[in-house]
């Protein structure tokens, strides 16, 4: 076998495995929020398949789910972020956001920061 079979049996079988990985889906999504201008941070709860007005940003949660408990701990979910802006919505953020990876992921402009903390199903957790 050449390195270049042995290199594509490998990937083959790295993302079969990630890929039959088995997600838990949640009900909430916890997000933290920095507020650049005031140096404030918050967090909040969202459920999932709703829209909610957190200071100028729309957030809807379209999606949220976790590893399970055997497996590495890990939350995602996908989301959708517009900024009202002078009377004018803008999509600032569409996609996943991974909360291991903040740096990788995070919803990041010139007012805000925004990152997943969990996904949960307990609105108190």
């Amino acid at each position: 076998m050449n390195l270049g079979n042995l290199i594509k049996v490998i990937l083959f079988y790295l993302f079969t495995f990630t890929v039959s990985a088995e997600t838990i889906e949640k009900k909430y999504a916890s997000f933290k929020l920095l507020n650049k201008t005031t140096n404030k941070v918050s967090k909040k709860i969202i459920p999932v398949n709703s829209l909610i007005v957190w200071e100028t940003l729309h957030i809807e949660v379209l999606f949220c789910a976790s590893t399970p408990p055997n497996v590495i701990p890990e939350d995602y979910t996908l989301i959708d972020v517009y900024d009202f802006i002078n009377e004018e919505q803008i999509n600032i953020y569409r996609g996943w956001m991974i909360s291991s990876s903040p740096d990788v992921t995070p919803l990041e402009n010139a007012v805000y920061d925004l990152w997943l903390v969990d996904c949960i199903n307990d609105k108190t957790s």
